[in-house]
């Protein structure tokens, strides 16, 4: 029951907003009037008074009855369905279809509709029925409807009923590398970890070990002058790449550079700065690598090269445009583009392509950063799969962008800029997560026929394998916080699942590649059904699956139980790595922080009888001996990664930052600066920084790398 105004329920529903939600504990909690209002604000529609709930429930029907045909058209390849036509009452509907390859499909059947006509204005307006066949291909197609001498068309997509993994995997299980690759430098790098670096670890893996595949953290582009963002799940944008992961001398025209000495030493300044710094200094690392991709960048190209650059600019198009313009602003004026001259606030406005045509150098400089990351990323994928890499590089896809950054920017039509995207508190960060990002508008997305989410999915499968896809569950649906507002007062907004996971099905099947949902949290048990049955892989952290359905709930969940279509792990980058974690640094950290809910002696005593079921099953399975004696550490974290092994989950993971033994977090969820999070640089076990040269001959990395490599070997 609910004492919201009738009109506010109606309002939230249409829109997809919920008036209550189901929390973590089972408990049924109600959403404020105030957190529906502004949520419904953000979409667009004004529900602070009865008159306006009113009339905007009647241009909701309104909208809905001028519309000549559905924004866009969403179905499952090898699926009849049906679509609606409005056309003046009585007039003949005329449709066709104009399939993504040219071709035209005629003759498609209507279907009875008795549905009242509806006064549009004093014209009445009847819908008709149609039946989508259920033989068309998949792709992006057209619905072109005649009415008199008017042409009106809509999109229609048509995804896999379910995408396979790659036929080269066969049924094969297959384990990879997690890495930050920010955190892991090489002694070539220049202060921060790089393309080259991100090549070297795959061959290493792959080579050396077997390993099938390499997932890395987002590689999104974060802004191009001070203070850089350290997140990489904080993006100025998903769309393209940030340039502070360029090797410099891998760009071809770096050969004809005159002073390379110059270069060389700039380098070498930063790496003994790094060398020295406790914590990865970003911005000195982009200062310096700017100076250098600038001096490359004057260097001329040959005639095959201009045309290579060409290609590229033609095939990005406006969003690569756009984004560079947004990079030259931002060096001009600031990373938020909130503060600048209001003529420069959107990039429709002619002050923006005057900007751009006054500044066309810089503007190009970004471009040309964007081809050297297309081209560096398309060889170390190359070389991946050359080294023997069933998928090669697994990206890591961020839930959102920074509110002040390209994208918000470019896309604000498209992005609910009055509130944030987020979480509601659950077991792990009990005050809930506010991620300062805007969320989609699911209704933008269906009228621009989900144009910026299908070129997003589709540029980060341009260089991989497969992808890991950060939250999924935003797909489904997304936790809104008004701006101001706590992590707590914030509600779920639905969105077309069908479509999202859709076209995320069908740009995978297009590049071949496996999908990973990041499935943790709070999700609605119906959720991990639908995915596997599209064909998509969950997530298991092995901390987190204990069995929930048994009589004692706080024992593991046995291996033989686990989700075959899952990549698995024993840990992930917002918890420490596993020999912090069996410290208890995860629950020292937060009671540091201010972070828990409950007295931090609870939380130890809850954490050690965790830890203790673990050993338990551990010994159970006769991963280590039952004896009196106290198990080293190292013995535990290998017998935790030959325990994936006996799930049976098609895909496992082994954190860099276990392989050598490292214990301090990369990232504490709830914190900005209170803890240094994404600035730690990869250590050993003594806290001493380690290179990429340094991980090849470490015996621990390579003995924990055989140890995923016999996990997933079937048995001799």
């Amino acid at each position: 029951m609910t004492d919201l105004p009738q009109s506010l329920v109606e309002l939230a529903r249409r829109y997809g907003v919920a008036t209550e939600y189901e929390d973590w504990t089972g408990r049924s909690v109600p959403v404020s009037e105030s957190t529906l209002i502004a949520v419904l604000d953000a979409l667009g529609v004004q529900a602070g008074a009865e008159h306006r709930r009113e009339a905007a429930l009647a241009e909701h029907d309104r909208m809905y009855w001028a519309r000549a045909l559905p924004p866009t058209i969403v179905i499952r390849a090898g699926n009849a369905s049906s679509f609606w036509v409005h056309v003046t009452h009585g007039d003949p509907a005329q449709v066709w279809l104009r399939l993504e390859d040219g071709s035209t499909r005629t003759g498609l059947r209507q279907l009875e509709n008795h549905r009242a006509p509806y006064d549009l204005g004093g014209r009445l307006i009847g819908e008709a029925s149609f039946e989508m066949p259920a033989d068309l291909p998949l792709g992006y197609h057209e619905l072109h409807l005649q009415l008199g001498g008017d042409d009106v068309t809509t999109a229609v997509i048509v995804t896999p009923a379910a995408v396979a993994p790659p036929a080269r995997l066969g049924n094969r299980r297959s384990w990879g590398l997690a890495v930050q690759l920010y955190s892991v430098r090489s002694q070539r790098s220049w202060g921060i970890g790089d393309l080259t670096d991100m090549t070297d670890l795959a061959v290493w893996s792959a080579a050396a070990h077997a390993a099938g595949f390499l997932l890395v953290n987002p590689l999104h582009a974060a802004a191009p002058s001070a203070p850089m963002e350290p997140s990489p799940y904080l993006p100025t944008s998903r769309r393209f790449v940030n340039p502070i992961y360029l090797r410099v001398e891998a760009i071809p025209e770096y050969a004809y550079l005159r002073r390379r000495g110059r270069s060389r030493k700039a380098r070498e300044r930063l790496q003994a700065d790094a060398d020295r710094g406790e914590f990865i200094d970003r911005d000195a690392a982009w200062q310096a690598k700017r100076a250098a991709l600038q001096a490359v960048y004057r260097v001329e190209r040959s005639a095959g090269r201009e045309l290579a650059y060409a290609a590229y600019r033609r095939r990005e198009g406006r969003s690569l445009d756009d984004f560079a313009t947004w990079c030259a602003l931002a060096e001009e004026y600031g990373n938020d583009w909130h503060g600048w001259p209001r003529d420069l606030q959107h990039p429709a406005n002619p002050e923006v392509a005057a900007f751009a045509a006054e500044h066309a150098d810089t503007v190009d400089f970004h471009r040309w950063l964007q081809w050297q990351l297309d081209d560096q990323l398309t060889a170390a994928q190359a070389t991946a799969r050359q080294a023997g890499m069933g998928l090669g590089l697994m990206h890591d896809l961020a839930v959102g962008v920074d509110p002040d950054g390209a994208d918000a920017w470019a896309m604000q039509d498209v992005l609910a800029l009055g509130v944030t995207a987020g979480a509601p508190p659950d077991e792990f960060n009990q005050l809930g997560q506010d991620w300062s990002q805007p969320p989609w508008r699911p209704d933008q997305l269906e009228q621009q026929a989900y144009r910026p989410f299908r070129a997003l999915v589709n540029a980060v499968l341009r260089h991989a394998g497969g992808v890991r896809i950060d939250h999924i569950i935003g797909l489904f649906r997304l936790w809104w916080i008004p701006k101001g507002a706590a992590p707590t007062e914030g509600t779920y907004v639905r969105y077309d699942h069908e479509a999202m996971i859709g076209i995320v099905a069908l740009e995978a099947h297009r590049a071949e590649a496996v999908v990973v949902g990041e499935d943790l949290g709070t999700v609605e048990p119906w959720v991990r059904d639908y995915l596997r049955g599209r064909g998509l892989f969950g997530t298991s952290i092995l901390w987190f699956e204990m069995d929930r359905d048994g009589p004692e709930t706080d024992r593991p969940l046995p291996a033989e139980r686990w989700r075959e279509y899952c990549l698995s792990a024993v840990t992930t980058h917002d918890l420490p790595p596993t020999a912090g974690y069996l410290a208890g640094e995860h629950v020292k950290l937060r009671e540091r922080l201010g972070l828990l809910t409950r007295p931090a002696e609870q939380e130890l005593a809850a954490d050690r009888r965790q830890q203790a079921a673990w050993l338990d099953e551990l010994r159970r399975v006769e991963l280590l001996d039952d004896t009196p004696d106290a198990p080293a550490v190292d013995e535990i974290v290998r017998a935790l990664h030959r325990y994936l092994g006996r799930s049976p989950s098609r895909l496992l993971a082994l954190s860099l930052a276990d392989a050598v033994g490292d214990r301090r977090t990369q990232n504490q969820p709830g914190t900005t600066d209170e803890y240094p999070n994404w600035r730690i640089p990869l250590t050993g076990p003594d806290g001493h920084t380690l290179l990429v040269e340094d991980i090849l001959a470490d015996p621990r990395a390579a003995g924990l790398a055989e140890t995923m490599r016999a996990a997933v070997e079937p048995p001799v």
